[in-house]
């Protein structure tokens, strides 16, 4: 009962994850290939921890 309003870090993180691959894409499309490689790795590292958590 109490955990209900508890914040799910999983759900945090995979939010981040789609905003930022969001970003990426939109960077892509620009032309701007130094930001989209910047925020692939940012992606790829917020995927890692969320695989942590299982």
């Amino acid at each position: 009962m109490f955990g209900l309003f508890k914040s799910d870090p999983k759900k945090k993180l995979q939010k981040q994850y789609e905003q930022v691959l969001g970003q990426a894409q939109h960077a892509q499309r620009n032309g701007d290939m130094k930001l989209f490689a910047e925020l692939s790795a940012k992606a790829d590292a917020i995927y890692q921890e969320i695989k942590k958590l299982g």
